[in-house]
């Protein structure tokens, strides 16, 4: 199977290794000339994953119709907020037969689209040719080949077990799940979660804290899922409580590395910096935000996040915050999905 992979970043670079480990002929495309040469020559990509030697069977280029000809998955791993403009242009080069992947995680600003609907639009094909991958995945772990498990979800039962089947090894195992939206969205807010939890530590809170965070976190994501009408089940799982418990405790976690900079007093420009790669909650919180109210889903941890991000609010006022809500009972609301967490 040929696979094309878009995207020369650190998960982009790894999931071409877990692909070529399965068994594929990996294409890896990217803007940098430097990092294909390196590819090329070298079988590494020094940037991004330093100490870390890609198979053979790994090839770079910058020119975007080279690596997509003939290919039958489309990897897809940038920037979700570039996704459009970037995948636009290739619509011409995309073959009929192939399928999409996105190992995106966010939602658009623009539109509040999930990164699905994005793929589907931006290179014109019927939703059933799109995968998505998500669940603990941390890319340096992976690439290390550390065993992890993943979800490969799909509307087309075939479309899904097609992108698991190429990407299975020994270190990699996918598990097929039809609920899109569900594990979409636990991608996406997990990211939003993780600052919050960061930000928390960087100011010297402890597990306490922390737990309280990630499992009203959790609460905040199924809340979200249920009203959009994702799957229960899926919240609890590898794409839902899986994800979040590995970008929440993990040091190299942008989203939690960002977060924990931020409590620690850096401005918003000096910690991205800092953090040396897209956190793609810093944008992606305010298109959850806008997603959540426009189906009347109050998410408290979400909103705090925007406003120590985007309106100024002091991180130790957004911790001390969320702990002085009302009280109500323990649980997601699915009855009652206007209440806070």
């Amino acid at each position: 199977m040929i696979a094309a992979v878009l995207g020369s970043g650190a998960w982009g670079t790894t999931f071409a290794q877990v692909l070529a480990d399965a068994g594929c002929s990996v294409r890896l495309w990217g803007r940098s000339v430097e990092t294909a040469e390196q590819v090329n020559t070298d079988h590494v990509n020094g940037r991004y994953l330093p100490g870390v030697v890609l198979p053979e069977t790994i090839t770079a280029t910058t020119d975007a119709a080279q690596a997509l000809a003939g290919a039958d998955l489309v990897v897809i791993a940038i920037p979700s907020q570039s996704a459009r403009a970037t995948l636009e242009p290739l619509r011409a080069f995309l073959p009929a037969h192939a399928v999409a992947v996105s190992l995106m995680k966010g939602v658009e600003l623009s539109t509040d689209q999930r990164m699905s609907q994005v793929v589907a639009e931006a290179l014109d094909i019927d939703a059933r040719r799109v995968a998505v991958v998500s669940g603990p995945n941390l890319a340096g772990e992976i690439a290390q080949r550390q065993p992890t498990a993943t979800v490969v979800s799909s509307t087309d039962p075939a479309t899904a077990a097609l992108v698991a089947k190429a990407c299975s090894s020994g270190y990699f195992r996918p598990y097929t799940n039809a609920d899109v939206v569900g594990v979409e969205l636990c991608g996406a807010v997990k990211n939003v979660i993780a600052l919050a939890v960061g930000m928390a530590q960087g100011r010297g809170f402890g597990y306490n804290t922390t737990a309280t965070v990630i499992t009203r976190g959790l609460a905040e994501i199924t809340r979200l899922g249920l009203a959009l009408g994702a799957d229960s089940e899926t919240f609890p799982g590898l794409a839902g409580m899986g994800d979040l418990m590995a970008t929440c405790a993990s040091p190299s976690s942008r989203n939690h590395t960002l977060g924990r900079h931020l409590g620690q007093g850096m401005a918003l420009e000096d910690a991205i910096v800092a953090t040396g790669g897209t956190a793609e909650g810093v944008k992606s919180c305010r298109s959850v935000l806008e997603l959540a109210r426009s189906v009347g889903v109050e998410m408290p941890i979400t909103e705090a996040v925007v406003g120590v991000l985007h309106a100024g609010l002091p991180v130790e006022d957004m911790a001390r915050g969320l702990l002085a809500r009302p009280q109500r009972a323990e649980g997601t609301g699915r009855s009652d999905v206007g209440h806070v967490a």
